[in-house]
Protein backbone atom coordinates (compact mmCIF):
# COMPACT_ATOMS: atom_id res chain seq x y z
CA UNK A 1 0.00 0.00 0.00
CA UNK A 2 2.87 2.87 1.29
CA UNK A 3 4.93 1.83 -2.06
CA UNK A 4 1.65 1.86 -4.28
CA UNK A 5 0.55 5.66 -2.88
CA UNK A 6 4.50 6.42 -3.53
CA UNK A 7 4.49 5.70 -7.08
CA UNK A 8 0.92 7.20 -7.79
CA UNK A 9 2.34 10.51 -6.30
CA UNK A 10 5.36 9.90 -8.85
CA UNK A 11 2.84 9.76 -11.76
CA UNK A 12 2.97 6.08 -12.31
CA UNK A 13 0.05 3.67 -13.29
CA UNK A 14 -0.52 1.11 -10.39
CA UNK A 15 -3.09 -1.79 -10.58
CA UNK A 16 -3.68 -4.41 -7.75
CA UNK A 17 -3.80 -8.01 -9.15
CA UNK A 18 -5.65 -9.48 -6.95
CA UNK A 19 -6.22 -14.10 -6.54
CA UNK A 20 -9.72 -12.73 -5.06
CA UNK A 21 -11.14 -9.42 -4.71
CA UNK A 22 -11.67 -9.76 -0.63
CA UNK A 23 -10.17 -9.09 2.23
CA UNK A 24 -9.61 -6.46 5.64
CA UNK A 25 -7.00 -4.48 3.44
CA UNK A 26 -9.53 -3.45 0.45
CA UNK A 27 -10.47 -0.02 2.11
CA UNK A 28 -6.79 0.62 2.57
CA UNK A 29 -5.95 0.71 -1.37
CA UNK A 30 -4.69 3.94 -2.05
CA UNK A 31 -6.74 6.60 -4.10
CA UNK A 32 -5.98 6.61 -7.86
CA UNK A 33 -5.00 2.46 -7.93
CA UNK A 34 -7.10 0.39 -9.82
CA UNK A 35 -8.07 -3.25 -8.81
CA UNK A 36 -7.96 -6.25 -10.94
CA UNK A 37 -10.34 -9.39 -9.43
CA UNK A 38 -8.71 -12.95 -11.28
CA UNK A 39 -11.80 -14.92 -9.05
CA UNK A 40 -8.96 -17.42 -8.37
CA UNK A 41 -9.97 -19.77 -5.30
CA UNK A 42 -6.20 -21.30 -5.03
CA UNK A 43 -3.28 -20.25 -6.31
CA UNK A 44 -2.81 -22.64 -9.12
CA UNK A 45 -6.17 -21.50 -10.45
CA UNK A 46 -4.97 -17.86 -10.89
CA UNK A 47 -2.29 -18.82 -13.05
CA UNK A 48 -4.11 -19.13 -16.14
CA UNK A 49 -6.67 -16.25 -15.06
CA UNK A 50 -3.44 -13.96 -14.84
CA UNK A 51 -2.08 -15.55 -18.06
CA UNK A 52 -5.36 -14.15 -19.96
CA UNK A 53 -4.65 -10.58 -17.99
CA UNK A 54 -1.32 -10.11 -19.24
CA UNK A 55 -1.89 -11.38 -22.89
CA UNK A 56 -4.72 -8.39 -22.94
CA UNK A 57 -3.57 -6.14 -20.28
CA UNK A 58 0.22 -6.18 -20.20
CA UNK A 59 1.85 -3.84 -17.70
CA UNK A 60 5.38 -2.77 -17.79
CA UNK A 61 6.06 -4.07 -14.84
CA UNK A 62 4.50 -6.90 -12.89
CA UNK A 63 5.90 -7.47 -8.89
CA UNK A 64 5.15 -10.24 -7.38
CA UNK A 65 5.41 -10.87 -3.48
CA UNK A 66 5.69 -13.71 -1.75
CA UNK A 67 6.19 -17.63 -2.63
CA UNK A 68 4.22 -19.37 -4.06
CA UNK A 69 2.81 -16.38 -5.89
CA UNK A 70 6.34 -15.55 -7.37
CA UNK A 71 6.87 -18.85 -8.77
CA UNK A 72 3.01 -18.83 -10.33
CA UNK A 73 3.46 -15.21 -11.32
CA UNK A 74 6.60 -16.38 -13.57
CA UNK A 75 4.81 -19.29 -15.18
CA UNK A 76 1.79 -17.13 -16.16
CA UNK A 77 4.12 -15.00 -17.63
CA UNK A 78 5.68 -17.71 -19.50
CA UNK A 79 2.15 -18.78 -20.86
CA UNK A 80 1.58 -15.21 -21.95
CA UNK A 81 4.58 -14.75 -24.06
CA UNK A 82 4.87 -11.45 -21.25
CA UNK A 83 7.76 -8.99 -22.39
CA UNK A 84 7.40 -6.36 -19.28
CA UNK A 85 9.55 -6.54 -16.67
CA UNK A 86 9.06 -9.47 -14.29
CA UNK A 87 9.61 -8.97 -10.20
CA UNK A 88 9.45 -11.18 -7.50
CA UNK A 89 9.89 -10.24 -3.91
CA UNK A 90 10.40 -12.30 -0.67
CA UNK A 91 9.76 -10.75 2.80
CA UNK A 92 10.53 -14.07 5.13
CA UNK A 93 13.43 -16.95 5.26
CA UNK A 94 11.26 -19.68 3.87
CA UNK A 95 13.44 -22.36 4.24
CA UNK A 96 12.49 -21.64 8.02
CA UNK A 97 8.70 -20.06 7.18
CA UNK A 98 8.21 -23.65 5.47
CA UNK A 99 10.83 -26.25 7.87
CA UNK A 100 9.02 -29.07 8.76
CA UNK A 101 6.61 -30.00 6.05
CA UNK A 102 8.80 -32.84 4.62
CA UNK A 103 10.92 -33.49 2.35
CA UNK A 104 8.43 -33.49 -0.98
CA UNK A 105 7.54 -29.99 -0.11
CA UNK A 106 10.87 -29.04 0.11
CA UNK A 107 12.49 -30.85 -3.17
CA UNK A 108 9.03 -28.59 -4.43
CA UNK A 109 9.69 -25.21 -2.72
CA UNK A 110 13.78 -25.62 -3.87
CA UNK A 111 12.97 -26.54 -7.15
CA UNK A 112 10.17 -23.95 -7.89
CA UNK A 113 12.12 -21.29 -6.79
CA UNK A 114 15.76 -22.20 -8.76
CA UNK A 115 13.27 -22.65 -12.33
CA UNK A 116 10.85 -19.45 -11.61
CA UNK A 117 13.21 -17.05 -9.88
CA UNK A 118 16.20 -17.86 -12.95
CA UNK A 119 13.60 -16.14 -15.28
CA UNK A 120 12.60 -13.07 -13.26
CA UNK A 121 13.95 -10.19 -14.72
CA UNK A 122 14.63 -8.85 -10.27
CA UNK A 123 14.81 -10.83 -7.40
CA UNK A 124 14.19 -8.53 -4.42
CA UNK A 125 14.80 -9.57 -0.88
CA UNK A 126 13.72 -7.47 2.15
CA UNK A 127 16.84 -8.25 3.89
CA UNK A 128 20.06 -9.86 3.00
CA UNK A 129 19.33 -12.76 5.48
CA UNK A 130 16.28 -13.38 3.27
CA UNK A 131 18.58 -13.19 0.56
CA UNK A 132 21.16 -15.72 1.69
CA UNK A 133 18.70 -17.71 2.19
CA UNK A 134 17.13 -17.70 -1.01
CA UNK A 135 20.20 -18.12 -2.76
CA UNK A 136 21.01 -21.12 -0.78
CA UNK A 137 17.63 -22.52 -1.15
CA UNK A 138 17.52 -22.26 -4.76
CA UNK A 139 21.42 -22.84 -5.66
CA UNK A 140 21.37 -19.34 -7.78
CA UNK A 141 23.86 -17.28 -7.46
CA UNK A 142 23.59 -14.77 -4.10
CA UNK A 143 24.77 -11.91 -6.40
CA UNK A 144 21.28 -12.36 -8.70
CA UNK A 145 19.56 -11.19 -5.19
CA UNK A 146 18.79 -7.50 -4.91
CA UNK A 147 18.48 -6.31 -1.30
CA UNK A 148 15.36 -3.18 -0.48
CA UNK A 149 13.97 -2.81 2.97
CA UNK A 150 10.45 -2.80 3.44
CA UNK A 151 8.80 0.61 3.22
CA UNK A 152 7.67 1.88 7.00
CA UNK A 153 5.50 5.02 7.67
CA UNK A 154 6.52 6.74 10.03
CA UNK A 155 5.12 10.62 9.80
CA UNK A 156 4.17 11.93 13.08
CA UNK A 157 6.03 9.36 14.99
CA UNK A 158 7.70 10.36 18.55
CA UNK A 159 4.23 12.50 19.38
CA UNK A 160 2.99 12.49 22.53
CA UNK A 161 0.20 14.12 21.67
CA UNK A 162 -1.81 11.28 21.08
CA UNK A 163 -4.29 9.44 23.56
CA UNK A 164 -3.17 7.77 26.14
CA UNK A 165 -5.32 4.04 25.23
CA UNK A 166 -8.11 3.39 28.10
CA UNK A 167 -6.36 0.00 29.34
CA UNK A 168 -3.85 2.08 29.92
CA UNK A 169 -5.88 4.37 32.68
CA UNK A 170 -4.42 4.99 35.26
CA UNK A 171 -0.65 4.74 33.95
CA UNK A 172 1.45 4.87 37.10
CA UNK A 173 4.63 2.84 35.84
CA UNK A 174 6.49 1.87 32.84
CA UNK A 175 4.69 0.17 29.20
CA UNK A 176 6.65 -2.51 27.92
CA UNK A 177 4.97 -3.29 24.70
CA UNK A 178 5.32 -5.62 21.91
CA UNK A 179 3.01 -5.36 18.40
CA UNK A 180 2.45 -8.55 15.96
CA UNK A 181 0.13 -11.36 15.23
CA UNK A 182 -0.70 -13.70 18.17
CA UNK A 183 1.10 -16.77 16.79
CA UNK A 184 3.79 -19.75 18.02
CA UNK A 185 6.91 -17.98 15.70
CA UNK A 186 6.11 -13.94 17.77
CA UNK A 187 6.99 -15.81 21.05
CA UNK A 188 4.55 -13.53 23.19
CA UNK A 189 4.92 -16.48 25.49
CA UNK A 190 8.48 -15.62 25.94
CA UNK A 191 7.95 -11.84 26.62
CA UNK A 192 5.11 -12.88 29.00
CA UNK A 193 8.05 -15.33 30.87
CA UNK A 194 10.62 -12.86 30.91
CA UNK A 195 7.56 -9.91 32.30
CA UNK A 196 7.37 -12.43 35.38
CA UNK A 197 10.97 -12.06 36.00
CA UNK A 198 11.00 -8.80 36.06
CA UNK A 199 11.26 -6.92 39.84
CA UNK A 200 7.76 -5.99 41.08
CA UNK A 201 9.48 -2.45 41.81
CA UNK A 202 9.10 -1.21 38.69
CA UNK A 203 5.57 -1.29 38.51
CA UNK A 204 5.77 -2.03 34.85
CA UNK A 205 2.39 -2.86 32.21
CA UNK A 206 3.20 -5.04 29.54
CA UNK A 207 0.91 -4.42 26.31
CA UNK A 208 0.47 -7.30 23.89
CA UNK A 209 -1.05 -5.25 20.63
CA UNK A 210 -2.65 -7.90 18.08
CA UNK A 211 -4.34 -10.71 17.23
CA UNK A 212 -4.39 -14.83 16.43
CA UNK A 213 -4.22 -18.24 17.04
CA UNK A 214 -2.78 -18.14 20.49
CA UNK A 215 -4.76 -15.34 21.95
CA UNK A 216 -6.56 -17.93 24.23
CA UNK A 217 -3.08 -19.75 25.36
CA UNK A 218 -1.31 -16.33 26.01
CA UNK A 219 -4.07 -14.92 27.87
CA UNK A 220 -4.43 -18.49 30.15
CA UNK A 221 -0.57 -17.65 30.48
CA UNK A 222 -0.70 -15.00 31.90
CA UNK A 223 -3.57 -15.52 34.72
CA UNK A 224 -1.55 -18.80 35.28
CA UNK A 225 1.60 -16.49 36.69
CA UNK A 226 -0.38 -14.35 38.79
CA UNK A 227 0.00 -11.43 36.39
CA UNK A 228 -3.35 -10.39 36.52
CA UNK A 229 -3.97 -6.78 35.55
CA UNK A 230 -0.58 -6.13 34.81
CA UNK A 231 -0.48 -8.10 31.14
CA UNK A 232 -3.49 -6.08 28.93
CA UNK A 233 -4.40 -7.74 25.88
CA UNK A 234 -6.25 -4.96 23.48
CA UNK A 235 -6.78 -7.71 20.44
CA UNK A 236 -6.01 -6.18 16.80
CA UNK A 237 -6.30 -2.19 16.60
CA UNK A 238 -5.90 -0.64 12.87
CA UNK A 239 -4.00 2.00 14.45
CA UNK A 240 -1.38 0.96 16.97
CA UNK A 241 0.63 4.67 17.25
CA UNK A 242 -1.23 5.67 20.56
CA UNK A 243 0.04 2.42 22.04
CA UNK A 244 3.51 3.28 20.29
CA UNK A 245 3.32 6.69 21.77
CA UNK A 246 2.34 5.85 25.29
CA UNK A 247 4.90 2.94 25.33
CA UNK A 248 8.46 2.71 27.40
CA UNK A 249 10.42 -0.40 25.81
CA UNK A 250 9.35 -2.34 22.69
CA UNK A 251 9.85 -5.86 23.14
CA UNK A 252 10.35 -8.28 19.83
CA UNK A 253 11.06 -12.29 20.76
CA UNK A 254 10.40 -13.77 17.42
CA UNK A 255 11.95 -17.33 16.25
CA UNK A 256 13.13 -15.87 13.22
CA UNK A 257 11.58 -12.51 11.34
CA UNK A 258 11.99 -12.03 7.71
CA UNK A 259 12.41 -8.38 8.66
CA UNK A 260 10.55 -6.78 11.04
CA UNK A 261 8.22 -3.40 10.68
CA UNK A 262 7.74 -3.20 14.09
CA UNK A 263 10.71 -2.66 15.25
CA UNK A 264 10.95 0.39 12.61
CA UNK A 265 8.10 1.84 13.83
CA UNK A 266 8.80 1.64 17.84
CA UNK A 267 12.53 3.87 16.75
CA UNK A 268 10.23 6.25 15.33
CA UNK A 269 8.54 6.52 18.49
CA UNK A 270 11.78 7.22 20.43
CA UNK A 271 11.56 3.77 22.02
CA UNK A 272 13.95 1.61 23.76
CA UNK A 273 14.10 -1.58 21.99
CA UNK A 274 14.94 -4.96 22.83
CA UNK A 275 14.47 -8.11 20.50
CA UNK A 276 15.85 -11.30 20.35
CA UNK A 277 18.86 -11.85 17.60
CA UNK A 278 16.93 -14.25 15.79
CA UNK A 279 16.96 -14.98 12.25
CA UNK A 280 17.43 -12.73 9.99
CA UNK A 281 15.81 -9.57 10.45
CA UNK A 282 16.03 -7.68 13.79
CA UNK A 283 20.51 -7.72 13.31
CA UNK A 284 19.85 -5.67 10.23
CA UNK A 285 17.06 -4.07 11.02
CA UNK A 286 18.82 -2.64 14.14
CA UNK A 287 22.44 -2.29 12.52
CA UNK A 288 24.07 -5.14 14.68
CA UNK A 289 22.92 -3.67 17.96
CA UNK A 290 23.22 -0.04 17.16
CA UNK A 291 19.45 0.77 17.71
CA UNK A 292 18.45 -2.08 20.20
CA UNK A 293 19.48 -4.21 22.68
CA UNK A 294 19.96 -8.31 21.00
CA UNK A 295 19.25 -11.24 23.11
CA UNK A 296 19.41 -15.24 22.24
CA UNK A 297 16.41 -16.61 21.06
CA UNK A 298 14.28 -18.76 23.61
CA UNK A 299 16.28 -16.85 26.90
CA UNK A 300 13.38 -15.49 29.35
CA UNK A 301 16.18 -14.82 31.66
CA UNK A 302 18.24 -13.05 29.17
CA UNK A 303 15.26 -11.05 27.98
CA UNK A 304 14.51 -10.09 31.24
CA UNK A 305 17.55 -8.85 31.86
CA UNK A 306 17.68 -6.07 29.05
CA UNK A 307 14.35 -5.43 29.74
CA UNK A 308 15.44 -3.83 33.08
CA UNK A 309 18.38 -2.53 32.03
CA UNK A 310 16.70 -0.16 29.53
CA UNK A 311 13.53 0.74 32.10
CA UNK A 312 16.77 1.74 34.36
CA UNK A 313 19.02 3.72 31.87
CA UNK A 314 16.83 4.96 29.10
CA UNK A 315 19.27 4.63 25.41
CA UNK A 316 18.85 8.07 23.78
CA UNK A 317 16.01 7.90 21.42
CA UNK A 318 17.16 10.32 18.90
CA UNK A 319 19.47 8.29 16.78
CA UNK A 320 17.39 5.73 16.56
CA UNK A 321 14.67 8.20 15.14
CA UNK A 322 16.92 9.30 12.41
CA UNK A 323 18.14 5.72 11.48
CA UNK A 324 14.37 4.65 11.54
CA UNK A 325 13.92 7.85 8.42
CA UNK A 326 15.97 5.49 6.14
CA UNK A 327 12.97 3.14 6.06
CA UNK A 328 10.41 5.84 4.94
CA UNK A 329 8.19 5.20 1.93
CA UNK A 330 9.74 7.74 0.05
CA UNK A 331 12.87 6.43 -0.52
CA UNK A 332 12.62 2.73 -0.26
CA UNK A 333 9.85 3.51 -3.77
CA UNK A 334 12.72 5.07 -5.41
CA UNK A 335 15.14 1.68 -4.59
CA UNK A 336 11.89 -0.27 -5.95
CA UNK A 337 11.66 2.33 -9.49
CA UNK A 338 15.97 1.70 -10.01
CA UNK A 339 15.23 -2.02 -9.90
CA UNK A 340 12.20 -1.83 -11.87
CA UNK A 341 13.36 0.25 -14.72
CA UNK A 342 16.35 -1.15 -14.92
CA UNK A 343 18.80 1.71 -13.94
CA UNK A 344 22.09 1.28 -12.20
CA UNK A 345 21.83 3.84 -9.96
CA UNK A 346 22.42 2.85 -6.79
CA UNK A 347 20.58 4.33 -3.24
CA UNK A 348 21.91 4.16 0.04
CA UNK A 349 20.96 1.25 1.91
CA UNK A 350 20.26 -0.77 -1.56
CA UNK A 351 21.84 -4.28 -2.05
CA UNK A 352 22.53 -5.21 -5.24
Amino acid sequence: MLLAAEWLRLGFSVNFVLRQRRGALLDQLPQGAGVVDLRARRVRNAVPALASYLRSNPPDVLLVAMWPLTTAAVLAGWLARYRGRLVVSDHSPLSLAYAGRGWWHRLFLRSSIRLAYARADVRIAVTSGVADDLATLSGLDRRLFRVIHNPVAGEGAGSRNLELPALLRPRCGPVILTVGTLKKVKRQDLIISAFARIKPSFNATLCIVGDGPERNRLVSQAASAGLGGRVVFPGHVSDPAPWYAHADVFVLASSYEGFGNVLVEAMAHGLAIVSTDCPVGPREVLAGGRYGRLVPIDDAGALANAIEEVLEAPPDPGPGREWARTFAPDAVSMHYVSAMINTNLQLAGEDS
